[in-house]
């Protein structure tokens, strides 16, 4: 026989949590509003005139946080995730030479914990406040039996907006460019699935390994680096940037895909220090020294394309911005 009198909650969604959610969330995402944000009815709108655009193109940028969030999970920490999230789609519209606006994000979970989604939002708060952009609304989900207990999943979009001529797609990228490298803040939020599968066959998550310098799952959950305002602080300055690559999955593929087919970019990966997490994880998983370098960022987040004779000056605006910039390669002519 069937049940009688059933819920909403006792078929298990708990629609008060998830109302105490959306109003912590709200609370937090009011500290992220530019000052072209206006509340109408509760709800916040984008004033899109873009005034100090001749000719403004919208673009966007949508991901996730991946695996990482495994280690989020057994470690108890949520409220740099959100971070990771807001850095996976405002680096991409950054590498485009877009200005991120506002970001939307998508928390999605089995039974809603009001206190971890709280700290989820803080986090994702905390990176549009590196961004300088927005949140202007998103989703809490509450899937009864979808995700394993204790368990959730992020996702987000974030839009902006790029003047027309300052557009950066790859093309003007000429050989005799230098390749400068913004590094990275660790592993940010790429290449979780194999170094699980190495670390925690011989570590916790909770152990202090010397080579650190800390617990493995305080390193690994290292928030990813938000690149946005350096790279328009370069542009402002007025920096020929011919291309601009963010070293995410793929590793740095992600450089070789914004070089013109006629070219190559040659990367010399012995100047830059690489951080220990990565030596770790080639030591200890015997990885390939080629699979490390098409899995992971190793060291170097972000990359801008330059002409030589620029990339001096450019490499002090990077720096004055709060970048550690090294040079790490050139653009050569294709020789097959």
């Amino acid at each position: 026989m069937p049940e009688h009198n059933l819920t909403y909650k006792s078929a298990g969604v708990d629609v008060e949590a998830g109302d105490d959610a959306s109003r912590r969330a709200a609370n937090l995402a009011r500290t992220t509003y530019r000052p072209e944000i206006t509340e109408l009815g509760g709800i916040a709108f984008f004033d899109g005139r873009f005034q100090k655009y001749k000719e403004p193109l919208l673009l966007g940028g949508s991901d996730g946080v991946g695996t990482k969030l495994k280690i989020a999970f057994e470690m108890g920490i949520h409220d740099t995730v959100g971070i990771d999230l807001v850095a996976m789609s405002v680096n991409d519209v950054a590498r485009r030479g877009g200005e991120p606006l506002v970001f939307l994000p998508y928390f999605a979970t089995s039974q809603l914990d009001p206190d971890v989604a709280e700290q989820v939002a803080a986090g994702v708060a905390e990176g549009c406040r590196q961004a300088n952009c927005s949140i202007i609304g998103g989703e809490t989900a509450e899937l009864p039996n979808f995700y394993q207990p204790g368990e959730y999943d992020l996702a987000g979009a974030a839009f902006g907006v790029v003047e027309k001529s300052r557009v950066i797609t790859g093309e003007a990228i000429q050989a005799g460019d230098v390749i400068l490298g913004l590094a990275s803040s660790g592993m940010h939020s790429n290449g979780f699935s194999l170094a699980r599968k190495v670390l925690q066959a011989e570590y916790t998550l909770q152990q202090y390994v010397p080579q650190l310098g800390a617990t493995l799952g305080k390193v690994l959950l290292t928030p990813t680096r938000i690149y946005v305002k350096s790279i328009l602080a370069a542009l402002e300055a007025g920096a020929n940037l011919h291309g601009l690559a963010h070293i995410t999955g793929g590793g740095f593929r992600k450089l070789e895909k914004i070089v013109p087919g006629h070219l190559q970019a040659e990367i010399d990966f012995s100047t830059w220090p690489r951080p220990a997490l990565f030596s770790l994880i080639q030591e200890t998983g015997q990885v390939e020294e080629t699979e490390m370098r098409g899995a992971f960022n190793l060291g170097i987040g972000f990359a801008a394309v330059v002409p030589a004779s620029e990339a001096e000056a450019v490499t002090r605006v990077f720096e004055t911005a709060g970048e550690t910039v090294f040079k790490i390669g050139s653009v050569q002519a294709r020789l097959n």
